[in-house]
Parts: C-alpha cells; structure tokens; sequence
C-alpha cells in the first residue's frame, strides 16, 4: 500500500476555495438569469437584438451553475478525504491518484 500524506491546512484552504468560488457562481447565475429575464420582457417592447442577448446570457448562466456544482462537489470531496485521512481510512484515496 502507498504512504499517503496529507498537509491538513492546504487541503482545507483548497476546499474553502472551491466551496467560495462554487457559491459566486451560483450567485453570478442566478444574476444571469434575472438580466436575461428583463432583456427577453423588453424585446416585448420591439427591442429583438436583446432577445438574443438574453439567450447568450442563459447560456452562460447555465454554464455557470454547473460550474457551481463542481466546485461545492470537490469542496465536499476535500472535505471527506480530510476527514478519511484522520479517521485511518484509506479506502477513498484512489478517486485522488
């Protein structure tokens, strides 16, 4: 079996990173979407270029989100192989090799 080591504070630092990043680009998503929302009701208005707009700012919003889930998925990760390494089990440390 491999000797597997771990510097703790790095690790976690790496994961307060993911899980802040994952939690803007849920907020910058969510903005997204509320600006392609006003750009789709003001081509109502005869305003048609903002209609592809709001479709490109979707995009991105959509993008963005998922996005958002990675990062809070490798924050939880991180967090678990933290938790694994102190508590002696080893079993998970292949999803990291």
């Amino acid at each position: 079996m491999a000797d597997v080591a771990m510097d703790y504070e790095v690790v976690a630092r790496m994961a307060k990173i993911f899980a802040t990043s994952g939690d803007v680009l849920k907020t910058v998503g969510t903005v997204l979407e509320i600006a392609a929302k006003v750009l789709k009701a003001s081509a109502m208005f005869g305003l048609v270029g903002n209609l592809a707009l709001a479709y490109y700012l979707d995009n991105i919003a959509t993008k963005c989100k998922t996005l958002s889930e990675t990062c809070i998925e490798m924050d939880g990760d991180l967090q678990g192989a933290i938790k694994a390494l102190r508590d002696g089990d080893y079993s998970g440390s292949t999803r990291f090799v």
